[in-house]
């Protein structure tokens, strides 16, 4: 019976992990073919994982058990050198649903989010399982001002805390 009752409990809180924040949609009609390559992160929350990282891109692409090979990468000025986590994703949800379920630590996986995306698949705004994570990517290093400003409009007028956004720089760091 206990045993019952923890395995219960560490189901719940893994499927915590890869919710979507209460009062937050992800979008539809979801390609993740035309998802695949490269993204610049354009602005971020905060994270340890990230902090004082320059030049952080995302690069998506198949692996061979029809997965998502995902390679981030950024620039530590601080130490001089490129930092780099490979991870895998698969798709959560329904069919056509802008969810992934992304893994960097074996068996544990954080869900990934896909709250708005441009229709030409430009740009992307991405959270995690709370309103803790956030990031803007674009397929280039800079995002046109007013797009920007309509991302960070929708942000926060789904509770998160846009005024704790982080801007990378994107300049070449090699």
């Amino acid at each position: 019976m206990v045993i019952r009752r923890l395995v219960a409990l560490v189901a719940v809180a893994l499927a915590g992990c890869t919710g979507v924040p209460e009062g937050v949609e992800t979008i539809g009609d979801f390609d993740l073919e035309r998802y695949l390559g490269t993204w610049y992160e354009i602005a971020r929350l905060d994270h340890r994982f990230e902090r004082g990282l320059t030049n952080v891109e995302a690069n998506y692409s198949r692996r061979a058990d029809g997965g998502i090979r995902v390679v981030n990468r950024g620039y530590d000025p601080r130490g001089g050198a490129w930092q780099e986590a490979v991870g895998k994703a698969y798709p959560i949800g329904e069919e056509g649903q802008g969810r992934l379920k992304v893994s960097f630590f074996g068996p544990f996986y954080a869900s990934y989010n896909i709250i708005a995306l441009d229709p030409g698949y430009r740009y992307a705004m991405v959270t995690g399982p709370d309103r803790s994570y956030l990031w803007i990517l674009a397929r280039e290093p800079a995002l046109e001002s007013e797009v920007l400003k309509g991302l960070i409009a929708q942000a926060a007028e789904l509770g998160y805390a846009t005024g704790e956004l982080i801007f990378p720089q994107q300049a070449v760091a090699e």
